[in-house]
């Protein structure tokens, strides 16, 4: 897995954290079931069916994590005159998820 090298960081509250946790250990659970129905020889369409759980899932936590962020960070950027950076460091990143 790639290491972040990000410089910005972001305090989350209790709530949010526990939430986003979560939904990560889910998704870990799944993937694990995943690679143990390959183990196990498990016909194809199944797997394909639980990787399809997985997306929805990772798709679910991103939603999750989206609307956080904007309703934190894109508002707190624009509060202090970031609004361009802010706005653009958006785009960039609904970009990357719509590929």
């Amino acid at each position: 897995m790639n290491e972040c090298h990000c410089t910005k960081h972001k305090h989350r509250d209790e709530a949010e954290l526990k939430s986003l946790l979560n939904r990560l250990s889910r998704i870990e659970g799944q993937v694990r079931g995943v690679k143990k129905m390959v183990e196990n020889e498990i016909y194809c369409t199944d797997i394909l069916t639980q990787v399809s759980a997985i997306q929805s899932a990772l798709n679910a936590f991103n939603k999750e994590l989206l609307s956080n962020h904007i309703k934190t960070c894109v508002v707190d950027g624009i509060k202090n005159d970031n609004e361009d950076e802010v706005i653009d460091e958006l785009l960039v990143t609904l970009r990357k998820l719509m590929r």
